[in-house]
């Protein structure tokens, strides 16, 4: 052995992760490897390509056949580098574009047969926290930080402190969809760029004043648009990266723009002909944001989504999830009876530990999944006790929560949704992450977890014996205990018929069935 190998024999080997992040971006595709170590993302291979599927979105929000295939090449071209991934180890985020088509399912569903994992489309504001993460965890700052990000078809806003967010906002608007709307032909007028600076004046006009009184100390941008506009502000400072871009150089290079008169005239050494296309409308943009935000000036920071998403898998592997924190808040904020929902959770996670492996529920999310809505299912309480499956899935539906996929939010509000009374299965959405099957199999699961709990009283349930077979289910009872539960029993009767529609069967020992008269 070499010196050299000896010293190398003497290094401590750690456990290390292998992830990845993979960002379908509307303007760009964006892949990032890393590994972690100790709690630290180390980068070790990324992949970039220009895609632009915003520019396949009609007015309709119909995404043309064409821009689908533009994306489902560069799947085909990136899978290469996610070959031998464990499932678990891939996060794929879809964000504006697939948000806006009426068909990203037909894309989605045409992924799934190009990388073994799912898509997630996420929200706005899932998009913003996950940006903010990633420029948290790669810029120091003291104090409130503004973190802007312009994508192909929106622009996030975050206000920050340390590694928690503050404010969250996704706004429509991006460099490709406004290149799109004020500068079709690649004429870069005067004109155009006002109309472009007064509509996305408009946009912030929703967000300006609730930002400008919480405050910043800095102000970061980041991903492609707001890199090439800094380094173009930049390009006659000696020092340039080290001095913030200002509403005034933003509006000289506007001037540079108006004269240069048409895209292809645009005579830049680091604007690469892919940026120079859809810069006009990112400029249009960041001159409205530092406007209507009084910004004095912006920094850049490499870091964007995809960092987000693989500080969050980080997070998940070694850290407490933030879906927790968020669970805490809801249950907070609308009054959960804390007691009642963990003995509906108890109950509910027992039977799902006994029915996982036959049931083929042994993905990662579906334990958690059901035990959120275990939790989470009475929130709906607060607005009216009548149709309380109704109120409590509107809420989880459209409440902004952090940590979760837009998906997984779906999810819960559908569990909840149907937890109790009937079950209308034409009104079940359409799951890009989890299997029909899997979700009426939990709905049943949690079902019988609210109905057996409905006593609301500590102790109530027996020792309850489970078995299960395919689709049915049978719950063995202690001897004579329904025998001195006539409205339970009742309720176990009815809801073995609700289950047919889940096409599953529900069976009761002892037999019951003599009640049903």
């Amino acid at each position: 052995m070499t010196q050299h190998e000896t010293v190398l024999s003497s290094v401590e080997s750690r456990e290390t992760n292998k992830v990845a992040a993979l960002d379908i971006g509307s303007n760009s595709f964006h892949l990032v490897v890393a590994r972690i170590v100790a709690g630290s993302v180390q980068i070790l291979h990324r992949v970039k390509q220009k895609v632009r599927l915003a520019e396949g979105l009609d007015e309709n929000n119909v995404l043309s056949e064409e821009a689908m295939e533009r994306g489902l090449n560069m799947l085909r071209v990136i899978a290469e580098s996610l070959r031998g991934f464990e499932p678990d180890s891939v996060r794929i985020v879809a964000t504006h574009t697939l948000r806006k088509a009426v068909n990203a399912r037909d894309f989605i569903n045409q992924a799934k047969e190009i990388l073994p994992y799912p898509v997630e489309v996420i929200s706005g504001v899932e998009e913003a926290r996950l940006i903010y993460s990633g420029v948290a965890h790669t810029n120091h700052a003291d104090g409130q930080q503004l973190v802007v990000d312009i994508g192909g078809g929106s622009t996030e806003f975050v206000i920050g402190k340390g590694f928690k967010p503050l404010l969250c906002r996704s706004l429509q608007m991006g460099c490709v969809s406004y290149t799109q709307r004020f500068f079709p032909d690649g004429e870069l007028k005067g004109k155009s760029f006002d109309r472009a600076i007064t509509a996305a004046a408009q946009e912030l006009e929703m967000i300006d004043g609730k930002y400008r009184r919480l405050g910043w100390v800095q102000c970061i941008g980041t991903s492609g648009t707001i890199r090439s506009l800094f380094t173009l502000c930049q390009q006659d400072n000696a020092n340039g990266h080290d001095v913030p871009v200002t509403q005034k150089s933003l509006r000289n290079l506007m001037k540079e723009f108006v004269s240069a008169g048409h895209v292809d005239k645009l005579n830049y050494p680091n604007l690469s002909d892919d940026r120079r296309v859809v810069i006009a409308g990112g400029l249009a943009i960041l001159i409205a944001v530092f406007k209507a935000l009084d910004i004095e000036g912006l920094t850049y920071s490499p870091a964007a989504l995809r960092e987000g998403v693989l500080y969050q898998m980080e997070d998940e592997l070694h850290h407490a999830d933030i879906r927790g924190r968020t669970a805490s808040s809801l249950a907070t904020r609308y009054d959960v009876d804390t007691a009642q929902a963990t003995m509906v959770l108890n109950t509910t996670l027992q039977f799902f530990d006994q029915v996982a492996k036959e049931w083929k529920l042994k993905g990662k999310d579906f334990r958690s999944m059901l035990g959120w809505a275990a939790l989470l299912h009475e929130v709906g309480m607060q607005i009216n006790t009548r149709g309380i499956q109704k109120h409590s899935a509107y809420i989880l539906a459209n409440v902004d929560m952090p940590g979760f996929t837009q998906e997984q939010q779906l999810l819960l509000a559908t569990l909840v949704r149907f937890h109790r009374k009937k079950i209308r299965t034409n009104e079940l959405p359409n799951f890009n992450l989890f299997e029909g099957n899997a979700v009426k199999r939990l709905i049943a699961l949690l079902r019988l977890g609210a109905l057996l709990n409905i006593k609301r009283q500590e102790g109530f349930v027996p020792d309850v014996k489970i078995h299960v077979d395919k689709h049915t289910l049978t719950l063995t009872f202690p001897d004579e205990w329904l025998d001195e539960k006539p409205i339970i029993s009742a309720d176990l009767i009815r809801e073995s018929v609700y289950w047919k529609s889940l096409d599953l069967s529900l069976v009761i020992k002892p037999d019951i069935t003599k009640l049903e008269s």
